[in-house]
């Protein structure tokens, strides 16, 4: 349980040593996994074990997004995913920007987006293309562009591009709001925009005040979970730091569950 003394914020809201989970559901939110199939596998062996043993009465496991990019085997990651998910539906999965941006290159390719430019290469080597690095892009013909974009969508499978397309960007349960990035304060949660709710990082973080519900998010790397009154941050730079993070809420009891492996 997370018993951290935390800061005072004011206005409506709720503060996070106030927050529950709905009865009789206990949840695992898994921060961003970036390639890393072997972390992201023993994480969720380390889940299933937990269930097992102490049999909660019903759970549910939120991934936060960002699946793809910069880690080694970002297409072994979507097959996993979608696999886990045939099995029991209690896995859930949400969008992320580099997920949206994969949608976005396999759409249009852009030599200065995402995806090329934050480690889409790593993802489409995961296919088996390569395609060139950074500025070797630009000086390049429209047909070089062409080649290495017509591969990389013959490659990837019509199931990971409809898993993809299927991304929610939020969840709410209980007292928990769940997205990849966070929030605009002064928004509704059910109005927010989602743009926001995959790429927003400073308004979002500073905010002086309470939400309406506690925000659990990724996208902006820290070396450990950060557990602050409005908001937790569990996205700890998997493909680079070895380590993979989770909240877990069960009830009114809160506590971080981390994997380590190897460095990226």
């Amino acid at each position: 349980m997370i018993t951290e003394t935390m800061q005072t914020l004011t206005g409506p809201g709720i503060h996070f040593l106030d927050a529950r989970g709905p009865d009789g559901v206990r949840l695992y939110a898994i921060g961003d996994v970036h390639g890393r199939l072997d972390l992201l596998a023993a994480m969720l062996r380390g889940i299933a074990a937990e269930i097992s043993k102490e049999r909660p009465a019903d759970w549910r496991v939120i991934h936060l997004g960002d699946y793809v990019d910069r880690g080694p085997d970002s297409k072994g990651v979507i097959d996993f995913l979608i696999e886990v998910q045939k099995r029991d539906p209690r896995y859930l999965t949400l969008a992320g920007n580099h997920d949206i941006g994969f949608l976005d290159f396999l759409d249009a390719p852009d030599p200065n987006g995402l995806f090329i430019r934050y480690g889409g290469i790593q993802t489409a080597q995961s296919y088996g293309v390569a395609l060139p690095e950074g500025n070797a892009w630009f000086g390049r013909s429209d047909a070089a562009l062409r080649l290495g974009h017509t591969a990389l969508v013959e490659a990837v499978p019509k199931g990971h591009v409809d898993f993809l397309r299927s991304l929610p960007f939020s969840l709410t349960f209980g007292d928990f709001f769940f997205c990849h990035a966070g929030i605009r304060p002064g928004i509704a949660l059910e109005k927010q925009d989602t743009q926001d709710l995959i790429w927003i990082r400073d308004v979002f973080h500073n905010h002086p005040g309470l939400y309406p519900k506690i925000v659990v998010h990724g996208h902006t790397p820290v070396p450990e979970a950060e557990v602050m009154a409005n908001r937790v941050n569990v996205d700890t730079l998997a493909w680079q730091s070895g380590n993979l993070t989770a909240l877990v809420v069960d009830g009114a009891d809160k506590r971080i569950l981390a994997i380590s492996g190897e460095k990226g």
